[in-house]
């Protein structure tokens, strides 16, 4: 029988996270996304805390009419950036939570990289 769509994202999601740690000078890049909302985290694996967290419902996301997910997700991936580099975290490491690399998770990761973070 073949699998659902969640039971392989959860397949994919815990072969990458066997490999991906986060630590207090690398943290974690993890990215969430809903049918409406892209939510991404800055996570320190080592003493299991939350560094910072960003989504597309802050009011300054969230106030913008008429554009699409994707620049939603690119907004989200720049402010995470600018929070980080004010967090003093210049370095992460990517975490796409069992998604594939395609549309609104390359363009948060993408719009990050520009923002000055190094992944």
């Amino acid at each position: 029988m073949a699998l659902t769509k969640l039971e392989r994202r959860a397949r994919i999601k815990l072969r990458i996270r066997k490999r991906v740690y986060g630590t207090k000078d690398q943290p974690r890049l993890s990215v969430f996304r809903s049918n409406k909302q892209i939510y991404a985290q800055l996570i320190d694996d080592a003493e299991g805390k939350t560094l910072l967290s960003v989504s597309s419902r802050i009011k300054e996301i969230a106030e913008k009419k008429g554009i699409t997910k994707v620049e939603q997700a690119k907004l989200v991936g720049k402010l995470a950036a600018e929070k980080s580099k004010e967090s003093g975290i210049t370095e992460v490491i990517f975490d796409r939570n069992g998604y594939l690399y395609h549309g609104r998770i390359k363009a948060l990761a993408e719009a990050a990289r520009e923002g000055g973070l190094k992944f």
